[in-house]
C-alpha cells in the first residue's frame, strides 16, 4: 500500500494514453454497476427499509383461515367484526388490536371526485405508532355513529387536491351529502392500507359489532415485547377452536393466523424483485468478464514492459498491486457514470412500473444506494483485474524478454484465459435469455387463455355511487335502467349491462344452500362468487348463455326471486340433472328465500387470472339484490360494460359518460378503459417481470457480443503474420473465415452447453412467476440458445472479414 499513490498516478496516465480502452471499459462497467444500483434502489426501499411504524417487526396482520371444504385452495380470508372483538378480548399476546375496512366516499363539486377511503378504529394510528403530520388522529368518541363525520387526508391527496395548504385543517368537505371536517394530514410515507386516500372513523352499532358471518374487514395487531409470531398463532388457533365450539353455525372450521406486516405489504413482489436482483448480478459478472478481457489484452500488449520491470527487481506483489489499482480505478470511474445510468434507469422503472410496486413513493437513490455503488465498484474492479493480474504477476520474466516487442507469439495461456471468460459471459447471458423467454411465454399464455368472456370490443367504466345518493332502492333501480337504455342508443353501442364486480377483479363470496342437498351449518356450506347484474350484462361482456334465460328488468322485488348460475356450479350441484327450476338460498340473504335457477351461463374466472379452474358463480338480478341481514341498504358501486361495434371501444367513452351524467350528474366515473386494458392491468406484475428481464437479457447479450468481438479482434491482430503466411501459401478466403469463426465459436458453444445446464436449475428461482408452461420450457431454452449462437456468429464475422484483408506481401516484407 506504500506505492498506492504512485500506482494511481501511473494508472491514470495509462488510461489517458489509451482512450479507446478507457472509454470501452468505463462504459461496460457503468452499464453493469448502474443496472445493479437501480435495482438495488428498488429492493432496498421496498424490501429492506423499515416501515414508517414504531417497531414495525412487532406489527402483524391477522387473517381468518377459511374452511377447506367451502373454500378449496384459499388460505386466508377477511375478518368478521364479532370475531375481531372476541380476539381482542380473549388474547394474551397482543398489546392492542385495530380493525379497518374500505369505504366509498364522493367529494361533491362541479366534477364529483370519488375517493378511496378506509374506515379505521380510533386506535389504528396509535397501534402502528404513527400520527398525522398535521392535525390529530381519531378519538374513541368519533367511533359513534353521528359523530364520525371527520377525516384525515393522505399526503398525496393533500398535495394534489389542496395544494399542500396547511389551512386545510378544519375545512368542511361535502362528502356523501354530509359535511366532513378535515382533522389531519398523514406523512408522505404512510400508506396503510395502500389504496387509502382518506381515513374516517369506523363507526359500528351493536348489531354490526355482533355480526359474525360477514367477513369484510382487516385486522392489525401489535405483539407484546415477549411474544413471537409462533406464540401468537398458537393462541389464535386456541381462540378459534373456542369460538367454533361456541358459535358452530358461523365459526366451525374457521381458523386464524398472524403474518408480519412487512410480508403483507411487500410479500407479493419479493420473489420477482429478488429474481431481478439476481439478474443484475449476472449482468455485473458479465461486465467483469468483459473488462477482464480488455485488461488482459491491454496487459498482453505491455508484457515486454512487465518483463523488464520483473528483471529489474519488481516483485510479483508490486505488479499485482499496480494492475489491480488500474482495474479498480476503471471500476470507480465506471461506478460514477453508473450512478447516472442508475438514476436514468430508476426513472424509467418508476415511470412504467410504479403501479406494480408497493411503497413506490419511498423509492429513491439514498445513502445506502451510494454506499452500495461504491462497494460494488471496488469489488468489481478487483474481480475484473484479478485474472490479468495473476496471469502476469506469475509470468517468467525471461519469456517476456525473449518475445520482444514485434515478434510476439500467440500467447496461448492468455488466449485460454480470454476464451474462459467468454464461456462465462455466454453462460450467464443464456441464463438471462432463458429467463426472459419464460416471462414472455408466461405473459403470452395469460393474455391468450380462456377467461370465460370475450374481452374484445368491450368498454368498461366504474360508477361509484355515494352511500346516500338515493334514498330508496326503486329510485336507484330506475336510474340504472334509464342509464342502460340511453347508452344502448349511442351510435357504436351494441349492448350494455352492469355488474357489481367485473371478472378477474375479485368480489363477494357467500355460502349457499342448494335444493336437494342436506341442510348444513353455514361454516360447512359451499362458498360461491355472488354477483349482482342487470339484463344485457352477459351479452355485453360475451359470457355465453348455455340454457334458460337471461336476467330481466322484470325481475323485481314483487316477482319470484330468480338466479342464474355458472355451468361448473350446475354440474357440481346437480350432475346429470336439469338445473333449471331448482332453487338456491343465499345464506347471507335469507329474507329473499329460495331463488329459482332460470338460466345457466359459461364459467368465468372471477378472482384470479391464474386460477386453475373458473370460480363457481351465481348471478342475482340487481332489481332483487338484497344486502346481508343486519346491513342497511345503500347504492352499490357498479361497473358499466358496453359491447361496441367500433374497433377501439374507448372512442365512444365520452358519449357513454355523457349519457350516464344525463341521468345522474353527481356520480363519479372511474377506470374508463377497454376490457383488454383491464386485463393488461391485471397482468401488470407479470408484465413488470417480463419487461425487466427482457431489458437485462438484451443488455447481457450486448455485453456478451462485445466480449466475443473484442477477443476475436485481438486474436486477429495477434495472428496477422500467421494469416499472411497462410494466404501466401495458397489458403482461400473461405478458409481464413472458417478459421476465425470456428475459433470464436468454440467458447460460445461451450458456454451455451453450460448455460443450458444452469437453466435447468433456474426453474426453482422463477417457479412462482411462471404460468402455463414448464420452468424447463424447451422453446425458451432453444430460443435463447439459437439467438445467442446467431449473434455470436455475427460478432465473429466482423474480425474474420477484417482478417481476409491482410496483404501477404506486406506481412512478409516486415520479416
Amino acid at each position: 500500500m506504500v506505492h498506492l499513490g504512485q500506482d494511481l498516478r501511473q494508472g491514470w496516465r495509462g488510461l489517458i494514453k489509451s482512450p479507446g480502452f478507457t472509454i470501452a471499459a468505463i462504459l461496460v462497467m457503468a452499464l453493469g454497476i448502474g443496472a445493479n444500483s437501480a435495482i438495488f434502489s428498488v429492493v432496498s426501499n421496498v424490501l429492506m427499509r423499515p416501515l414508517p411504524f414504531h417497531e414495525p417487526d412487532k406489527v402483524v396482520q391477522i387473517w381468518h383461515i377459511p374452511p377447506p371444504k367451502s373454500f378449496p385452495g384459499m388460505t386466508r380470508f377477511s375478518v368478521s367484526p364479532a370475531n375481531f372483538f372476541d380476539w381482542k378480548r380473549m388474547n394474551h399476546v397482543f398489546t392492542d388490536m385495530a380493525i379497518f375496512g374500505g369505504t366509498r366516499l364522493t367529494l361533491a363539486g362541479d366534477q364529483p371526485q370519488s375517493l378511496n377511503g378506509s374506515a379505521v378504529s380510533s386506535n389504528f394510528f396509535s397501534l402502528l405508532g404513527t400520527q398525522p403530520m398535521l392535525g390529530r388522529g381519531f378519538t374513541s368518541e368519533e367511533e359513534q355513529q353521528g359523530r364520525d363525520n371527520v377525516l384525515i387526508l393522505s399526503h398525496k391527496l393533500w398535495r394534489e387536491r389542496f395544494g399542500a395548504d396547511p389551512k386545510v385543517l378544519g375545512q368542511q368537505l361535502p362528502i356523501n351529502g354530509t359535511n366532513y371536517t378535515v382533522i389531519g394530514v398523514m406523512g408522505p410515507n404512510f400508506s396503510m392500507p395502500t389504496f387509502a386516500e382518506v381515513w374516517t372513523p369506523l363507526a359500528m352499532d351493536d348489531n354490526e359489532k355482533a355480526t359474525r358471518g360477514i367477513h369484510d374487514y382487516a385486522v392489525v395487531a401489535r405483539l407484546r415485547p415477549d411474544a413471537t409470531i409462533q406464540k401468537a398463532n398458537a393462541e389464535l388457533a386456541t381462540i378459534s377452536q373456542t369460538l367454533a365450539n361456541e358459535y358452530p353455525a358461523d365459526d366451525k372450521d374457521w381458523g386464524a393466523f398472524a403474518s408480519p406486516i412487512q410480508e403483507e405489504l411487500v410479500g407479493d413482489v419479493r420473489p420477482a424483485l429478488l429474481t431481478l436482483l439476481g439478474a443484475v448480478v449476472f449482468i455485473l459478472l458479465i461486465a467483469c468478464a468483459n473488462v477482464a478481457n480488455l485488461l488482459l489484452a491491454r496487459t498482453l500488449a505491455r508484457r515486454h514492459e512487465v518483463a523488464i520491470r520483473v528483471a529489474l527487481g519488481a516483485s510479483r506483489a508490486r505488479l499485482l498491486q499496480q494492475i489491480l489499482t488500474e482495474s479498480v480505478l476503471v471500476a470507480v470511474l465506471g461506478g460514477l457514470l453508473g450512478l447516472v445510468v442508475a438514476k436514468f434507469g430508476l426513472t424509467l422503472i418508476l415511470g412504467f412500473l410504479a403501479d406494480a410496486l408497493p411503497r413506490a413513493a419511498e423509492i429513491r437513490m439514498d445513502a445506502p444506494v451510494l454506499v452500495f455503488t461504491f462497494v460494488v465498484s471496488i469489488l468489481t474492479g478487483i474481480i475484473a483485474g484479478l485474472f490479468p493480474a495473476l496471469r502476469f504477476a506469475n509470468k517468467d520474466a525471461s519469456e517476456g524478454l525473449k518475445e520482444g516487442v514485434g515478434r510476439a507469439g500467440t500467447e496461448a495461456g492468455g488466449s485460454k484465459t480470454r476464451s474462459a471468460l467468454v464461456v462465462v459471459e455466454v453462460a450467464l447471458s443464456l441464463l438471462l435469455l432463458v429467463g426472459a423467454g419464460l416471462m414472455i411465454r408466461t405473459l403470452y399464455k395469460l393474455q391468450h387463455m380462456e377467461f370465460g368472456f370475450t374481452p374484445q370490443n368491450t368498454l368498461t367504466m366504474r360508477l361509484r355511487f355515494a352511500e346516500n345518493a338515493y334514498s330508496a332502492k326503486p329510485a336507484y333501480d330506475a336510474a340504472i335502467s334509464q342509464m342502460l337504455n340511453d347508452v344502448k342508443r349511442i351510435p357504436g353501442a351494441q349492448e350494455a349491462g352492469m355488474i357489481n364486480s367485473l371478472p378477474l377483479t375479485g368480489g363477494s363470496h357467500q355460502p349457499i344452500q342448494p335444493e336437494g342437498h342436506p341442510v348444513v351449518q353455514m361454516s360447512e356450506q359451499l362458498e360461491v362468487a355472488v354477483r349482482a347484474t342487470t339484463q344485457g350484462y352477459f351479452k355485453a361482456i360475451g359470457i355465453p348463455l348455455i340454457k334458460g334465460r337471461d336476467l330481466s328488468t322484470s325481475d323485481t322485488n314483487d316477482r319470484p326471486a330468480a338466479i342464474v348460475i355458472s355451468q361448473g356450479l350446475a354440474q357440481k350441484l346437480w350432475p346429470n340433472e336439469e338445473p333449471r327450476g331448482k332453487h338456491i338460498t343465499l345464506t347471507f340473504m335469507p329474507d329473499r328465500g329460495p331463488r329459482e335457477v332460470v338460466g345457466v351461463v359459461g364459467d368465468v374466472k372471477q378472482d384470479s387470472i391464474t386460477a386453475e379452474v373458473p370460480d363457481p358463480s351465481v348471478y342475482v338480478p340487481l332489481g332483487q339484490d338484497d344486502f346481508p341481514k343486519g346491513s342497511k341498504w345503500s347504492p352499490r358501486g357498479l361497473s358499466l360494460v358496453v359491447r361496441t361495434t367500433t374497433p377501439k371501444p374507448t372512442d365512444i367513452a365520452p358519449s357513454v359518460m355523457a349519457a350516464v351524467h344525463q341521468v345522474d350528474s353527481k356520480v363519479p366515473i372511474l377506470f374508463v378503459m377497454s376490457m383488454d386494458g383491464l386485463i393488461g392491468e391485471v397482468l401488470q406484475g407479470q408484465r413488470m417481470n417480463m419487461t425487466m428481464l427482457v431489458a437485462f437479457a438484451a443488455l447481457a447479450l450486448t455485453l456478451a457480443t462485445i466480449g466475443i468481438y473484442s477477443v476475436l479482434a485481438y486474436s486477429v491482430r495477434r495472428r496477422v503474420r500467421e494469416i499472411g503466411i497462410r494466404l501466401a501459401l495458397g489458403a482461400q478466403i473461405r478458409d481464413i473465415l472458417r478459421l476465425i469463426v470456428v475459433q470464436g465459436m468454440k467458447p460460445v458453444v461451450i458456454g451455451v452447453v453450460i448455460g443450458l445446464g444452469l437453466s435447468l436449475a433456474l426453474g426453482r428461482a422463477v417457479a412462482s412467476m411462471v404460468y402455463g408452461i414448464s420452468t424447463t420450457d424447451v422453446t425458451s431454452m432453444l430460443g435463447g440458445a439459437i439467438l445467442l449462437l446467431v449473434v455470436s456468429v455475427l460478432a465473429s464475422l466482423i474480425p474474420a472479414m477484417r482478417a481476409t484483408h491482410v496483404h501477404p506481401v506486406e506481412v512478409l516484407r516486415q520479416e
